[in-house]
């Protein structure tokens, strides 16, 4: 199943009317615009130009059949392709930085030949990654700048090819939808932009019953990584280890003081983003470690 761009919203919500149809175990690929929605295309285009009621589209969503609310819903991320260009976009009173941004400015950069060239000096090897990715959520339109429970702008750089990403599933058929690519993101998105990047994604949708983890949920090739966002990066980041704590509560045999010793000697607290209306951390865990314990998702 192919998703063009053209089928996209800009809320995650219940009432979002689904255009596509899947099983579970099914492949679709989904064709995703820039945060930008495609209204950055030289650098004479700002960020004051930009329909802002249309910032970060997200390809869907698409129903899966037989998801029903309570499952998990599990995301394996097989391939993201690129486009040629990519934009970042800086605007004064926005990102981290934002009291040092004096003008907008614009800056296109292309993709060659796997590396991201920013000037004559400089090249960065790719790294895609996929900025917003959720579910519908319980109830209301949540925009999709603001990250949540549901999934959506985490701008959490482990999202990327060759991992699963696990969902919450709130109401039928869950209500996938995906957009807002990276060709390169650090930790923190402190411009508020990575090299923002039309592309496809290409995903394997499967519907988990009874599965019991706290979402979302990431398991890279060597980690598994709980996600949470607030208001704050304090508060993101404790929610994000208390969430962790749970996991191993439900799979590692070992006293809640004996895990907690666990999480502060191999876990690593770390930031996604710190720009959007709530922020987003990380704590990540080594697989290796619940290996022993014949732990596997």
């Amino acid at each position: 199943m192919y998703i063009k761009k053209e089928d996209s919203i800009v809320s995650m919500s219940p009432n979002n009317e689904a255009k596509h149809h899947c099983k579970s175990g099914d492949t679709v690929v989904f064709q995703t615009s820039d945060c930008y929605n495609g209204s950055i295309k030289t650098e004479k285009d700002l960020f004051h130009l930009i329909d802002y009621s249309n910032i970060n589209p997200a390809t869907g969503p698409l129903y899966i059949d037989g998801a029903e609310p309570g499952d998990i819903l599990r995301v394996d991320i097989l391939k993201i392709e690129l486009a040629s260009q990519g934009a970042m976009s800086l605007a004064p009173g926005r990102g981290a930085l934002k009291d040092f941004v004096e003008e907008e400015r614009t800056k296109i950069i292309k993709i060659e030949d796997g590396y991201a060239v920013f000037n004559d000096t400089l090249k960065f090897p790719i790294n895609p990654m996929i900025g917003v990715i959720g579910t519908a959520p319980k109830e209301g339109a949540i925009l999709n700048g603001t990250p949540g429970e549901h999934g959506s702008n985490m701008d959490c750089n482990k999202i990327q090819e060759g991992t699963s990403l696990f969902l919450p599933v709130n109401v039928a058929g869950a209500l996938l939808a995906m957009g807002d690519l990276h060709a390169v993101m650090g930790n923190g998105e402190s411009a508020t932009c990575g090299i923002e990047i039309d592309g496809e994604i290409t995903v394997k949708v499967s519907v988990l019953k009874d599965a019991v983890m706290p979402t979302p949920f990431l398991k890279t090739k060597d980690e598994y990584i709980t996600i949470a966002a607030a208001k704050t990066l304090d508060e993101a980041s404790s929610q994000a280890c208390f969430k962790m704590l749970d996991f191993l509560k439900a799979t590692v045999p070992l006293d809640v003081h004996e895990l907690i010793m666990l999480l502060s000697i191999a876990g690593n607290m770390e930031v996604c983003q710190v720009v959007n209306p709530l922020k987003t951390a990380r704590m990540t865990m080594p697989i290796w470690l619940f290996d022993k314990y014949n732990v596997n998702i």
